[in-house]
């Protein structure tokens, strides 16, 4: 009985001491009360006392007050504030911001366009300067291409003419950039060249490494090389800059030549001042390998040349010189070498201008579609149409009866950067009058 009497009183001490335990604790701090400080006595000049003047009163804080929850506990009922953003303003923040970035975003565009394209005009006045640099160390200005120069006859009449035809397709093949390498820097890539040899016999393969003063930043032509197939295959790098060399085709550039054309000219001998001549232009470069524009090393059209494709008087309006019927028609302008240039009425709608999207359009040696064996050669023409740079394929051989030209292209907005013989840059928009742009690039216009 005895046992049973503790046990139980220790079970009821035990509780007790529980509930004890989980009560709240309300612990009491008495603060003594400070002796209140004995203000100063103020005295006026006549020493009488003046009354004190009790300090202002800091504000009191309201005394939390502590109510118990369900299980007995005290918990201070005020706290801090707590901001958060509501589903809305989240939304509305959201939607201000998409707003600033659609305002902002085309000037950002823009801007970053501006500076690729003013990258790619100082390019281009570096090399204009190093044709310059050029013609004050051999007193000539760079050759257009060392290729093939042939006579040219008129089998339909046996007739001779008296003008020399440049054949990029014959020859060495070297291109005008070839030759200023050393005066761009690029010594060790000049050396590499075996100018003893043709370019599809290079040991070194010089002609397939990138030159960064040839690549404008707004094109991509880094990893885009062209396959050249001929009596061997090979590599080449592109690049975005070519030589005006005829108002009229490639292959007729000493009829009626350009600033540079084959076997080079004095400065002496550019008529209209140099101020006034075009010198260098823009192309743009497709991701296929049989695409030859951009190619610096070779002197092919679109490759490293230009022609504007602008007949002059007296020459036949279409650009084979053929009717209809297939025969050549009459000729009455003077076949022979620098030949005066007056730009043809008949021409205007059909030149080569910046960006031009025909009807006359870049001539390609592998722009038929026709080749079914090979997927890249067949896909060039519509690969070439989607990206605003259409082609046509070569079909007749370079000669007075040819008509290799192509357009200068860019990706800048509205034009194409130019660079004249006396070094200046400027911009040529896509609709430049047709007879100003001939005179720029002839050098004996009347």
């Amino acid at each position: 009985m005895r046992a049973t009497i503790q046990v139980a009183s220790f079970a009821r001490c035990h509780c007790w001491l529980a509930q004890q335990c989980l009560a709240p604790v309300r612990i009491t701090i008495r603060i003594p009360p400070q002796k209140a400080k004995t203000q100063p006595v103020s005295r006026d000049a006549t020493h009488r006392r003046l009354p004190a003047v009790a300090p202002p009163a800091s504000p009191q804080r309201t005394p939390r007050v502590a109510r118990p929850d369900a299980r007995g506990r005290a918990w201070p009922t005020e706290r801090a504030t707590q901001y958060a953003f509501t589903l809305v303003e989240l939304l509305v923040v959201i939607a201000i911001i998409g707003i600033l970035v659609a305002l902002l975003l085309p000037a950002i565009q823009a801007a970053r366009e501006s500076a690729r394209r003013n990258q790619c005009a100082n390019n281009m006045r570096q090399l204009s300067l190093a044709v310059l640099g050029y013609e004050s160390a051999h007193k000539l200005l760079p050759s257009a291409g060392d290729a093939q120069i042939r006579s040219e006859s008129d089998s339909t009449t046996n007739k001779t003419y008296d003008v020399l035809i440049f054949n990029p397709l014959r020859g060495k093949r070297f291109s005008w950039i070839v030759e200023i390498l050393p005066f761009i820097e690029e010594q060790s890539l000049y050396d590499k060249f075996d100018r003893t040899l043709g370019i599809l016999a290079q040991r070194q393969n010089p002609q397939a490494i990138s030159v960064a003063t040839l690549l404008c930043p707004s094109d991509s032509p880094v990893g885009r090389p062209y396959t050249y197939i001929d009596t061997s295959t090979i590599q080449c790098a592109k690049g975005n800059y070519a030589a005006y060399v005829s108002p009229h085709h490639v292959d007729t550039q000493l009829l009626f030549p350009g600033a540079l054309i084959a076997g080079g000219q004095r400065l002496s001998q550019i008529s209209g001042g140099v101020s006034q001549t075009l010198l260098l232009s823009e192309v743009r470069t497709l991701d296929n390998e049989f695409d030859q524009r951009g190619a610096w090393a070779l002197p092919f059209v679109g490759a490293s040349l230009l022609a504007f494709d602008m007949h002059s008087v007296g020459w036949p309006s279409l650009d084979s010189g053929s009717t209809s019927g297939g025969q050549p028609e009459k000729i009455s302008v003077n076949i022979v070498n620098r030949a005066p240039f007056e730009p043809n009425p008949r021409s205007l709608g059909f030149t080569q201008r910046p960006n031009s999207q025909g009807p006359n359009t870049d001539t390609l040696e592998d722009c038929d579609g026709g080749d079914t064996r090979n997927i890249a050669r067949a896909a060039l023409p519509a690969e070439s149409a989607a990206a605003a740079m259409p082609c046509n394929h070569r079909t007749l051989a370079p000669g007075v009866h040819g008509y290799m030209s192509a357009a200068p292209r860019s990706q800048h907005p509205g034009g194409v950067n130019a660079s004249y013989l006396d070094g200046h840059v400027d911009f040529l928009n896509n609709d430049v009058d047709e007879f100003v742009m001939a005179h720029a690039i002839s050098v004996t216009d009347e």
